[in-house]
Formats: C-alpha cells, sequence, structure tokens
C-alpha cells in the first residue's frame, strides 16, 4: 500500500522502514528498526532524492511511481552508501530515461558498484551548482567526509528545506509521523540522535564543523535527512548538538562509569565510585558493564560526558579484552576534550591502569588523572578511604 506524505509545496516524503533490521550496517543495535527516506519534488520537471536499501525496495519503489508518476525528470544522488543506493538499478529500470545527478566521486563510486550505469543520462554537479525544476532551484553544498567523501547537500531556496544526506540522522523506524516534532526529541529521541552521531559521524567533526559554516548562511526552515523523521519546528536546536558534538564538547560535566569484571570484584568497585560520585555532585551517574552493553552506547556516552571513569581487570598481563575494545574505538573516533579517571584490578600484577592510561594520553586534548585505583583482588572497609581519594580527584 502506498504510503506518501507531503512535507512541503511539492516536495513529498516516499521512504520506507526496516523494523526487521538487528544491526545496522551489521554493527550498531537499531532495536527500533531503521528509515530509509526519500522524497519526490513534484513540478515542472521531477526529481528524486536518493534511492533506499534493498529491504525496503518494493515498499519505496511502490511510493514513487505513485508520486512521481509515469515520468521521473532527475534522480540527485547525494550519498551512494548502498542502505541509500542498493535500488538505484530498480528506479532505472522504471525511469530509464532520468538523467542522475551528482558529483565526480559520486559517479565513480555508483560505477564500482554498478558498472552497468557507465552509459546511464549524468549531470555532473559541484559546490554552488544548482538544479531548477520550475518553482524550485536547488543549490548543491559540498559536505565531504560527512561521512563519505562523495556527499553532497541540497537546499531548495523556495522552501527553506536542506536535504542534508545522513547528517542530522538518526537509528530508528519512522511511526506515524514523519516530523520530528512529533516525537519526544528530549526525552526518549535524543539519545539515539547521539548515538547515530557519535559512532556514524563521530570521527569526522571537523568536516562537520565546515558544512555548519556553510550552512549558516542559509534560511534553513525544514531539515530532511536520510535517516530518521524530517525536521519543521525547533531545528537550532539539533543544529546546536550537531556543533557541540563535533567540536568533542560534552554536554555535561557529568560522569560516567565503564566497566569490565570477570567474577564480579571489579563490578562492586565500580559501583561504588558511581555511587559515591552520583551523593558527592548531586547528579546520577550512569554505569555501563562494556561485557554487556554494546560498544556503540558506551561510545554515545562518552560524547555526552566530560569525565570518563574506566575500570578493567588485568588479563593476560593486559587490558580487559572488551575494555581494550571500547579504547580501541574511541582510538578509531579521534574523541577528544575528555579527563579519564582508571581503576584496575589484579590479583598478583594488576596493569591494566598504566596501558589504558598510555593509550588514552594519545587521544587528543584529554586528561588522564594520576591516581589509579589499584585493587588487589576485591575492596574491602579498610580501602575506603582509597576509593575517597579517587571519587574526590574525579570531581
Amino acid at each position: 500500500m502506498v504510503n506518501v506524505k507531503e512535507i512541503v509545496d511539492g516536495i513529498f516524503y516516499v521512504g520506507a522502514s526496516d523494523r526487521r533490521l538487528g544491526r545496522f550496517e551489521n554493527m550498531f543495535p537499531v532495536p527500533d528498526g531503521m528509515s530509509y527516506n526519500n522524497y519526490v519534488i513534484k513540478d515542472e520537471k521531477s526529481v528524486l532524492f536518493d534511492t533506499a536499501d534493498n529491504a525496503v525496495c518494493e515498499q519505496f519503489v511502490e511510493n514513487v511511481k505513485a508520486c512521481a508518476g509515469d515520468k521521473l525528470d532527475y534522480l540527485v544522488v547525494l550519498h551512494m552508501e548502498p542502505d541509500h543506493a542498493s535500488t538505484l538499478l530498480s528506479i532505472l529500470k522504471e525511469y530509464p530515461s532520468v538523467t542522475v545527478v551528482g558529483n565526480v566521486q559520486t559517479f565513480k563510486f555508483m560505477e564500482q558498484f554498478f558498472p552497468e550505469t557507465a552509459t546511464i543520462n549524468k549531470m555532473v554537479v559541484k559546490e554552488g551548482d544548482s538544479l531548477n525544476t520550475g518553482a524550485h532551484n536547488f543549490k548543491f553544498i559540498a559536505a565531504p567526509m560527512v561521512h563519505w567523501p562523495e556527499v553532497l547537500f541540497a537546499y531548495d531556496e523556495k522552501t527553506g528545506a536542506l536535504f542534508s544526506a545522513d547528517a542530522f540522522g538518526t537509528f530508528g523506524a519512522i511511526d506515524g509521523s514523519v516530523f520530528a516534532d512529533d516525537y519526544d526529541f528530549d526525552g526518549k529521541e535524543l539519545a539515539e540522535y547521539r548515538r547515530y552521531y557519535s559512532n556514524i559521524v563521530g570521527k569526522y567533526g571537523c568536516q562537520v564543523q565546515a558544512v555548519l559554516k556553510k550552512a549558516a548562511g542559509l534560511d534553513v526552515k525544514y531539515i530532511l535527512p536520510l535517516h530518521g523523521p524530517v525536521w519543521r519546528k525547533d531545528i537550532k536546536k539539533l543544529i546546536d548538538k550537531y556543533d557541540l558534538w563535533s567540536r568533542y564538547e560534552a554536554e555535561d560535566d557529568g560522569a560516567v562509569v565503564i566497566y569490565s569484571s570477570m567474577y564480579g570484584h571489579t563490578q562492586s568497585a565500580a559501583t561504588l565510585v558511581a555511587a559515591k560520585l552520583s551523593e558527592a555532585s548531586g547528579k546520577n551517574v550512569e554505569v555501563y558493564d562494556a561485557s554487556g552493553v554494546d560498544v556503540s552506547y558506551l561510545i554515545a556516552e562518552v560524547f555526552r560526558c566530560k569525565k570518563v571513569v574506566i575500570f578493567s581487570p588485568t588479563y593476560n598481563m593486559g587490558i580487559y579484552p572488551a575494555i581494550e575494545s571500547f579504547i580501541s574505538h574511541m582510538e578509531a573516533l579521534t574523541v577528544q576534550n575528555k579527563i579519564f579517571a582508571l581503576g584496575q584490578n589484579g590479583t598478583w600484577a594488576p596493569s591494566s591502569g598504566k596501558l589504558m592510561a598510555c593509550r588514552l594520553k594519545e587521544l587528543g586534548n584529554c586528561t588522564v588523572l594520576d591516581n589509579v585505583l589499584t585493587i588487589k583482588s576485591a575492596l574491602h572497609p579498610g580501602d575506603e578511604e582509597m576509593v575517597d581519594e579517587f571519587v574526590k580527584q574525579i570531581l
């Protein structure tokens, strides 16, 4: 059944959601599924912005045909990643005379995925070029490495709609409404926007800052991302979050405690520290078991908080594997501007603290506190003063 929604003045949402998907990119848990957004412009010339993942091909093509009819003039490819381009050939089959719009890098990637596209009708665009469809005029903005090198944004000068590719998106399927203001952003949704940004785009803060500077000169009234709902209200709230995250600045001065534990003793220490931090600061302190929580959630918490407390047992004279993986992800995403406090455990030769510190000190503008909380097998009542001193330095 066709499911199409008009966003504004001839711009229609024709996307679809996959609620069966368990892991996005076969990596990130998506308990609420994933949306794949596409937009049709009905004007003197008709336009489709991007295609979709194969998982939603049937619904997507049905929506496009119902909205665009028998003739499609342009297919604009803002992003060639397979979750947005897998159904490209399906659209070309329905509309063989369509002109495909993209930049030089777009078509290079396109032919790598689909060699048969070498002979299609092409319109090569670059930063500052425009596509006029009659009443609408779409100006292209280069957004390299947000988060692939070929990425383009498109700004409609008529409506103020910004087609933002993967930027400003989120995990999760679209529910009954396609508009973000019908969702609880500050409550439920913010955590998933943060997890999406920090894991998908987080490495490219400098590039996001560059695009935000370009967008600052535009009168943006709508944001149309390729994942998640469309923004038409409180747009500054979302842009401000992107500005904060892309500068690697914490949302608050709070702390998060992340640990792994083999037999429960390291967990006990981490929980005690979290309780003391919470009592002293008057704020809740979230606690995560890195062995049981997907690392994407841990990364999102690192982006949220200023202070990160990590506890690791010593394992094979090294860092416990789950914590080692967590640190590797922080390194890959170039985490910056954090304060780290470390706890280590070991029955005969605790050494994970020193090993963690060596790696974390290499992150940009990060501080590793000198006082490492060292546990010899388990904490005991006589260790409370040591724990209090550890908490005091974090505060």
